[in-house]
């Protein structure tokens, strides 16, 4: 990210919420109090909206961002593009952050997670690979996993979500999954080594031009190509980066 800004001060970074980044946007706030880079001119893009949440509730992810990301960076909410949740219009909401991102001239980096079950943003398996942002619902599984955030109490999960669609997501220039953890080597596998499928979202990304995947070992622990991709990295030329 700080490479990119370097070359591209006014980049549109793509962020996700949840704890495998957080070592990410730590690392750059620390660059930018060091004066090692200048993000005053970049825009944070969001990559997905719990549906239903007031302004201004604690998990919304508007608000998780501006906690996380915008105030340890030093920037304001002219910064910041993403969905409204609490829209009346929720569809309209969806179709004009769509308009938002091409009019910004598209996400340049776009920071990614993974579930279990390898959805990507709130895309749950069997979404449309070619789908643009628009209203989705929850699994229970994902509901489940989310409701430690709201006191362990699923009922306070929203069941919609505004998110980025698979076809969005695949228009930004770089992508960068992160996973860590046993518990996402399934779906990492899947996703890296499985065939290009519906039922896991995460494998539209073997199509994209500069897709990047970062993983610890317990979340590379079943991947059947591990070796030779360590060799692959490790033998990276420099210029290439990631």
């Amino acid at each position: 990210m700080a490479q990119l800004l370097r070359r591209k001060p006014q980049a549109v970074l793509g962020v996700a919420t949840g704890s495998t980044p957080l070592p990410v946007y730590e690392a750059l706030a620390a660059k930018v109090r060091s004066g090692a880079v200048d993000v005053s001119r970049a825009r944070i893009a969001q990559l997905d909206e719990y549906v239903g949440l007031p302004a201004g509730h604690p998990e919304s992810y508007r608000e998780v961002l501006r906690r996380q990301v915008l105030e340890p960076l030093g920037l304001g909410t002219d910064s910041f593009l993403g969905p409204d949740g609490a829209a009346e219009d929720v569809q309209a909401e969806a179709e004009a952050y769509e308009r938002t991102l091409a009019e910004a001239g598209g996400v340049d980096l776009q920071l990614l997670g993974i579930g279990t079950d390898g959805h990507i943003a709130f895309n749950e398996p069997c979404s449309s690979l070619s789908s643009r942002t628009r209203i989705k619902t929850l699994t229970e599984q994902t509901r489940k996993d989310n409701a430690r955030f709201f006191g362990g109490d699923i009922a306070q999960v929203p069941t919609h979500v505004i998110t980025q669609g698979i076809g969005t997501i695949l228009d930004a220039r770089h992508v960068v999954l992160m996973a860590t953890g046993e518990s996402k080597a399934e779906a990492v596998a899947a996703a890296v080594e499985g065939p290009v499928a519906a039922v896991c979202p995460a494998s539209a990304l073997q199509l994209h031009r500069h897709a990047t995947v970062v993983v610890d070992e317990a979340a590379a622990s079943k991947l059947k190509h591990a070796d030779y991709f360590r060799h692959v990295y490790a033998n990276k030329p420099a210029w290439q980066g990631l």
